[in-house]
C-alpha cells in the first residue's frame, strides 16, 4: 500500500462501548443513550419494535462447506465481509477518518463484517475508475487478502465509475448512497415509509440500469414476443427500455400514492393547528438520541436502538407544559452527512413537519466526535427542504457521557442551547421549562358566554387558553381568557374579542 493510503483495519476496536460486539464502528461509540447494551427505564415504554426487530437476525460463522456440490445444494449463511474505500479531497485528516468511521457504522447496522479500510489522498476522485487505476489495484489486493465479498466507497459513484471499479476489484462495489437507501429498506416500516424508501431506490436505480450481455439488447417482436407472429412484428423495446418504462410507471405510482398519504397527514396536522396545539419537532443526526428523548418527555415508548437510522417513521405525541398547555411533539427522520438527494427528495413531505412546527428542538450528540459537523450536516438538509424560520433549540444530548469541555465549547458557540442527558433525565427539567417560553402563548383576550350546547369550545378554552374567569350562568358558561386567533374567530359570535397588549 502507498503513502498516500491510510489502512483503518477495524477503526472501531479499542473504541468500542462496553458490552457492544466487537467491530461496532466509532460513529457508534459514547452512545449511551439509545444503546443496546444499556436497560431501558419506564420513559422507554415496552420497546415491542424492539422484539420484531431481532426476531430474525443473520448469524456469522455458519456455514455448510460441502466437499462434493454436486450432490448437495451449496448453502452458506453468514454477514458479509466488506472493505472500505474513501478518498480524501478536503478538509482534514480526522475528519476524513470520522467519514470513514461513519460508513463502517453504517455498513454493520445494513449488516455486515468491516474487514479493513483505505483512505487515500487525492485532489479529486478519478473520472475513470474513481480511486484512479493503481490504487483500484491495491484495493483487489486488500479484497484478496481479508476474504471479503463486497467493497463499499465512502461517496456517490457514478454507473461507469462503479462498473470499472467492479471489473478490477472482481466482487461487488456499492457507494455510500445505495448503502443508506438499504438500511432504509431494513428499517421502513410503516405504508407511507416503504413507499418514500421505494421511490428513492427506483430514482437511484433508474440511470444504473445496466445490461448482460445480449440480454438486455434483445428486442421483443414477432415471434421473440410471445409467438403471437403475424401482426405483432416490429422493432419492440429492448429488455432494458421495458425495465426502464416499468420502473417509470413504478415510479409515477408512488408519487401518487405519496401525496394521498400527505394529504392524510397534513389534514390531521391542520385540524391540531386549528385547536391551537402549537407543534415541537425533533431534527438532527442519526442517532443523536432523538427518540429517547421523545421517550423522555412523553413516555411514548418509541423504539431506541444503538443503531443509525433506528427510527424512520414519523410519531407524533402530545405533551404537556408546567402551565398545563397543551403541544404535541414529532419525532423525525434523522440525517446524516451526504444524505442522498432521492431521500430528500421522497421524505419531503415528512420533512415539512419540521417546517410547520413552532419551535424545532435540534438534537446533538455531545459524544460524537464532530458533533459542530453534525450539526451543520443537518442545517444544510433543512435548507435544501426549504426549512429556516422556525424558532431553533439546540440540545446537547448525552452529557453524561460527552467531554464537558465540548458541551461547554458547543454552549458557547450556540446562542440558543441547552444540555441534557435523555438516559439519565438530567436537564430535562430545564429543557420543558425552554419549551414553555418558546412555545406560542394564546394573544387574543375574549370576554364570552358561551351556550352549554357548545360545550366543545369551553373544552378548547381549557386546553389551549389561558383563563382568567370562569362562572356558570342560567345561558351558558361566562369566560374571560386569552385564546389563539383561531379558536377566537370561532367563539366571535358568543364573545367581545379585543387583541391582548
Amino acid at each position: 500500500m502507498s503513502d498516500n493510503a491510510y489502512d483503518i483495519t477495524n477503526p472501531s476496536a479499542d473504541a468500542a462501548e462496553p458490552g457492544l460486539p466487537p467491530g461496532r464502528a466509532a460513529a457508534l461509540t459514547g452512545s449511551g443513550v439509545g444503546s443496546s447494551s444499556a436497560p431501558h427505564t419506564n420513559h422507554d415504554g415496552e420497546q415491542f419494535d424492539r422484539e420484531e426487530r431481532a426476531a430474525l437476525q443473520r448469524i456469522e460463522g455458519l456455514s455448510t462447506e460441502l466437499e462434493d456440490v454436486t450432490e448437495v445444494e451449496y448453502r452458506q449463511l453468514r454477514l458479509e465481509r466488506v472493505v472500505l474505500a474513501g478518498v480524501w479531497t478536503e478538509g482534514t485528516a480526522q475528519d476524513a477518518e470520522n467519514s470513514m468511521h461513519e460508513l463502517a457504522a453504517l455498513a454493520e447496522t445494513a449488516g455486515s463484517t468491516v474487514l479493513a479500510g483505505i483512505l487515500q489522498r487525492r485532489q479529486r476522485p478519478d473520472p475513470g475508475t474513481w480511486l484512479g487505476s493503481g490504487k483500484a489495484l491495491e484495493l483487489r489486493d486488500v479484497v484478496i487478502a481479508e476474504g471479503a465479498d463486497t467493497v463499499v466507497c465512502d461517496s456517490e459513484l457514478a454507473p461507469s465509475q462503479r462498473r470499472a471499479l467492479e471489473d478490477i476489484v472482481k466482487v461487488k462495489v456499492i457507494d455510500r448512497t445505495a448503502l443508506i437507501l438499504d438500511i432504509f429498506a431494513q428499517h421502513a416500516k410503516s405504508r407511507e415509509g416503504k413507499a418514500q424508501v421505494e421511490l428513492a431506490q427506483l430514482q437511484y436505480l433508474l440511470p444504473r440500469l445496466r445490461g448482460w450481455g445480449e440480454s438486455m439488447s434483445r428486442q421483443a417482436g414477432g415471434r421473440v414476443a410471445g409467438g403471437e407472429g403475424i401482426g405483432s412484428r416490429g422493432p419492440g423495446e429492448t429488455k432494458i427500455e421495458l425495465d426502464r418504462r416499468r420502473i417509470n410507471s413504478r415510479i409515477a405510482k408512488l408519487r401518487r400514492d405519496i401525496r394521498e398519504m400527505k394529504t392524510h397527514r397534513d389534514t390531521k396536522r391542520h385540524s391540531r393547528k386549528a385547536h391551537g396545539t402549537p407543534s415541537v419537532a425533533i431534527a438532527g443526526y442519526t442517532n443523536a438520541g432523538k427518540s429517547s428523548l421523545l421517550n423522555r418527555l412523553t413516555g411514548a415508548g418509541v423504539l431506541v436502538e444503538n443503531q443509525l437510522f433506528a427510527t424512520l417513521d414519523t410519531t407524533v405525541r402530545r405533551a404537556h407544559t408546567p402551565d398545563g398547555r397543551e403541544f404535541t411533539l414529532t419525532d423525525t427522520v434523522g440525517f446524516v452527512r451526504q444524505l442522498p438527494h432521492e431521500l430528500i427528495d421522497a421524505f419531503r413531505s415528512t420533512l415539512e413537519e419540521v417546517g410547520d412546527a413552532d419551535v424545532l428542538l435540534h438534537v446533538v450528540d455531545g459524544s460524537h466526535p464532530d458533533p459542530e459537523g453534525q450539526i451543520s450536516a443537518v442545517r444544510a438538509v433543512l435548507a435544501d427542504v426549504g426549512i429556516g424560520d422556525v424558532t431553533e433549540v439546540i440540545v446537547v444530548n448525552k452529557s453524561d457521557i460527552a467531554d464537558p469541555e465540548v458541551v461547554d465549547r458547543l454552549l458557547r458557540l450556540e446562542k440558543h442551547a441547552i444540555a441534557v442527558s435523555a438516559h439519565t433525565g438530567a436537564g430535562i427539567s430545564e429543557l420543558i421549562e425552554v419549551l414553555a417560553d418558546e412555545l406560542p402563548r394564546p394573544s387574543v383576550r375574549i370576554e364570552a358566554v358561551v351556550p352549554y350546547a357548545r360545550g366543545d369550545l369551553v373544552s378548547r378554552i381549557h386546553e389551549s387558553g389561558e383563563i382568567a374567569t370562569s362562572e356558570h350562568r342560567p345561558d351558558g358558561t361566562y369566560v374571560i381568557a386569552l385564546v389563539s386567533p383561531d379558536l377566537a374567530a370561532d367563539l366571535a359570535d358568543f364573545a367581545h374579542t379585543e387583541r391582548a397588549g
